[in-house]
């Protein structure tokens, strides 16, 4: 790779954009000629989803979708963004753990302790082995740095609280899959404005990018026999590298006086990470705070999650994941032009259009019933 670089480095062919755009057709392509394979298999050996509680689908359909996504992203990063494994050590052991605990959940259920066990092994090799943690707060609540414990056990519940988030919003046709593309655009964006030091995490979110829109081709198909869902391996698999680029970048803007590594000014970094994973965050705090209020386990499998709310509205599982990933995108322009206001008050701002989003449905629901 390096010898390839040399020589476009001679032709006068920018490197950077060359690895974007083979990271990304490569990673498309290894997708979508991967999944056809994986339903072919999964149909054979009966590896199929099963319809349940909070299942909105009413028929089997393959789950192991999230295997193409992990070989496609393990193949392309480890080629066109090379930097970051010898960056960061432990970041593909990581990625291999998660294939393999979302692998056996997805064919035989593994009990939640056992998943959360392997969540807090993956989460502890990133923040411990790799030093990728979230050391100040910028000011929220009055804490701004932390100290190196309190750092690691907030960082490490931090990456656990988002790879389940991210799990609780795949309950749709296109909706973690689409959410996951905006979150890689806007954060590959961010980095991308950053500076050159960042560009192996812009490539990191192409490749992402690239990977997740295959999949999305299958698994908002109307033809059964392409369906199939990412499962436990591919939305355990994305939202433990959302959250990984999430405190890559808040860590950008804290002044850490390296040699050769420029240096950032941005207060509300933690409150822009928040407004790009809003959803997430708010579907599985409302989720939470609903059962707490009915006495239940905050557990228990139901339907109150944001998108079982659409669905109660009639609408497609396509329409809900529009309708919905556009108002957390109008939340993150909101975070945009605001923030370079006080972190605490942008942080209130974000929280509360967030839980507005989430009740929302609901109100429209009950305004149409009293009408009628």
């Amino acid at each position: 790779m390096k010898n390839f670089e040399l020589f476009l480095t001679q032709t006068g062919i920018s490197i950077f954009y060359v690895k974007i755009g083979l990271g990304f057709i490569f990673s498309f392509l290894i997708t979508f000629f991967s999944i056809p394979t994986i339903i072919k298999i999964s149909r054979r050996k009966n590896l199929m989803d099963e319809p349940g509680i909070r299942s909105s689908h009413l028929r089997k359909i393959p789950n192991l979708g999230g295997i193409a996504i992990f070989y496609s992203i393990g193949i392309c990063a480890s080629i066109f963004a090379y930097e970051l494994f010898d960056l960061y050590k432990f970041l593909f052991a990581s990625l291999v753990i998660l294939l393999y605990i979302g692998v056996m959940d997805d064919i035989v259920v593994m009990r939640a302790y056992k998943k959360l066990v392997a969540q807090i092994i993956v989460s502890s090799l990133i923040v411990i082995g790799s030093d990728i943690r979230i050391r100040s707060l910028f000011g929220i609540c009055g804490v701004f740095e932390l100290s190196y414990l309190v750092s690691v056990l907030f960082s490490i519940v931090t990456f656990i609280i988002l790879i389940n988030a991210f799990n609780l919003i795949d309950g749709i046709d296109g909706l973690a899959g689409g959410y996951c593309v905006i979150c890689s655009a806007l954060f590959g964006i961010s980095y991308y404005r950053l500076g050159q030091y960042n560009y192996p995490l812009v490539v990191l979110s192409v490749i992402i990018i690239g990977a997740v829109l295959a999949f999305l081709y299958y698994n908002l198909s109307n033809y059964r026999t392409n369906k199939i869902f990412m499962g436990d391996t591919g939305s355990m698999l994305l939202g433990f590298l959302l959250a990984f680029t999430a405190v890559c970048f808040i860590d950008i803007f804290i002044d850490k006086a390296l040699p050769n590594v420029p240096r950032y000014h941005l207060r509300s970094a933690p409150a822009v990470a928040v407004a790009i994973l809003i959803l997430p965050i708010v579907d599985t705090l409302n989720v939470i705070i609903i059962r707490l209020a009915n006495k239940r386990s905050p557990f228990d499998a139901d339907k109150n999650h944001i998108h079982h709310k659409l669905l109660k509205l009639n609408l497609t599982h396509r329409r809900s994941s529009f309708y919905i990933i556009v108002y957390y995108l109008l939340i993150v322009i909101v975070a945009y032009y605001l923030r370079h206001i006080n972190v605490n008050l942008l942080l209130v701002i974000i929280l509360l259009l967030g839980f507005l989003g989430a009740y929302l449905p609901d109100f429209i629901y009950r305004f149409r019933n009293n009408k009628k």
